[in-house]
């Protein structure tokens, strides 16, 4: 880890291409998400985003740009030595936001409401991906193990609420949002993977130069959580005035 150290940029840089990819991520998802409240709320007919591939696709790449942009940014914060006690306040900002998402979804959604969404399975991997930090190369196996493992290694006994967080399920759960540890946390893993390889190798590619019509996705980039919290109620309340005023 030392040479991933001695090449980070300084806390006082700004990544952001970095920024802009996760901002990318961000539009995308709200775009898939007007998508889906159109479904939901009956203004269209057709979209199936359960078992479509046009869009189960679209949310396993969504959610992929997600994860991939937490590992980098851990190995970003890992490499300018994150202490913990920051660490754990931004986890608490997470896995607060993610209470709030459970308690929102069963509000609107009492029998698929969401229990171990994406920012669920965000909180539990950024604890598990800071403790193997230092595992340099062998995250890149790691995420690979982690990713094949539920292919192979399936139990009903895993089916239960209380353990389909593993994701070692023989059926999905009726839920609005699943990303259980695994496979996700292979993706994670190889964001930490890429990002401290591009620390130590191409440190330009996450802070380098951003074209002018590209920054306000780095800035839209920056505010993810708030961003990822408030865009649902704002578009479902957009949507319902819409149908109220079109009769």
């Amino acid at each position: 880890m030392k040479d991933v150290a001695a090449h980070a940029p300084r806390h006082s840089l700004r990544f952001d291409r970095l920024d802009a990819l996760r901002g990318f991520a961000l539009v995308w998802m709200a775009v898939f998400h007007v998508c889906f409240d159109l479904a939901h709320l009956k203004l269209v007919d057709g979209w199936n985003f359960y078992r479509d591939p046009f869009w189960t696709t679209q949310r396993s790449i969504i959610v992929s740009l997600f994860l991939l942009c937490a590992g980098m940014g851990q190995a970003i914060a890992h490499a300018q030595g994150q202490g913990w006690p920051r660490f754990w306040r931004r986890w608490a900002q997470v896995a607060g936001c993610a209470l709030l998402v459970s308690a929102g979804s069963w509000l609107m959604f009492p029998n698929s409401f969401i229990h171990f969404g994406v920012l669920h399975a965000i909180a539990v991997m950024l604890i598990v991906v800071r403790l193997s930090a230092d595992w340099g190369r062998w995250l890149w196996l790691a995420g690979l193990i982690a990713v094949l493992l539920p292919q192979f290694v399936q139990h009903e006994l895993f089916n239960v609420r209380a353990l389909n967080w593993t994701g070692l399920v023989t059926r999905r759960p009726v839920t609005e949002d699943y990303v259980p540890l695994l496979p996700w946390l292979g993706v994670m893993w190889w964001g930490m993977a890429l990002g401290q390889a591009l620390l130590a190798h191409r440190p330009q590619w996450l802070a380098g130069h951003l074209a002018r019509p590209l920054q306000p996705l780095a800035v839209l980039g920056r505010w993810s959580l708030s961003f990822y919290m408030l865009h649902q109620p704002v578009l479902i309340g957009l949507l319902l005035a819409w149908r109220w005023l079109a009769g």
